[in-house]
């Protein structure tokens, strides 16, 4: 690759710093997609140990590129989005990723591909991640600004998407543990 593809490739994620999620962080601002991508590679860093036999390298390079497609669309939370947003996203960065040098294409067409059938323990793992780091950003965000179903999304979502490990299991229900105590403590404070 050439130093202007290169650039290039990078001006176009560049996006993903200002584009917003829905979360906020712990003093309110509102969070950027690559925050949360470069947390959720952080996450899969330190959960080297904890998962030998996963390719960890390859989980972080699923991490970082997951949300690349929003860098067309913007951030539509998970219980807005539907599946005509989804077409539209997966459209669009396809498009883009085709236009890439073919060894950077194939190798992003490829991680895409293994990330959306949700077979390989890196892609289940980074799956897992994903959904984990949005309710661990609405823990750590003040409670008022959470839409109203977070309360009860909070409370059951990514259990499914966590059943294949026991650590992650654990780690889903230290979370949900934090999401009662926050509602608790949080909730009288509100009323």
């Amino acid at each position: 690759m050439d130093p202007r593809e290169f650039l290039n490739i990078l001006h176009v994620a560049e996006r993903l710093k200002d584009t917003p999620r829905h979360c906020t962080t712990s003093k309110r601002r509102t969070e950027s997609v690559a925050e949360h991508s470069w947390r959720i590679s952080l996450m899969a860093f330190l959960l080297r140990r904890e998962f030998p036999e996963i390719d960890i390298d390859r989980v972080v390079d699923m991490c970082l590129i997951h949300d690349l497609g929003e860098c067309f669309t913007g951030d539509i939370p998970t219980f807005l989005k539907t599946d005509d947003d989804r077409e539209t996203e997966d459209s669009l960065l396809r498009r883009w990723v085709k236009t890439l040098p073919p060894e950077v294409s194939e190798e992003m067409l490829g991680l895409y591909e293994e990330m959306d059938a949700q077979i390989t323990p890196e892609a289940k793992l980074y799956k897992a991640l994903d959904k984990l780091e949005a309710l661990i950003q609405h823990n750590e965000s003040p409670l008022d600004t959470w839409a109203e179903n977070e309360y009860e999304l909070n409370k059951r979502y990514a259990f499914d998407t966590v059943a294949f490990s026991d650590w992650l299991t654990a780690l889903r229900k230290e979370i949900l543990a934090d999401t009662m105590e926050k509602i608790e403590k949080e909730g009288k404070a509100c009323r």
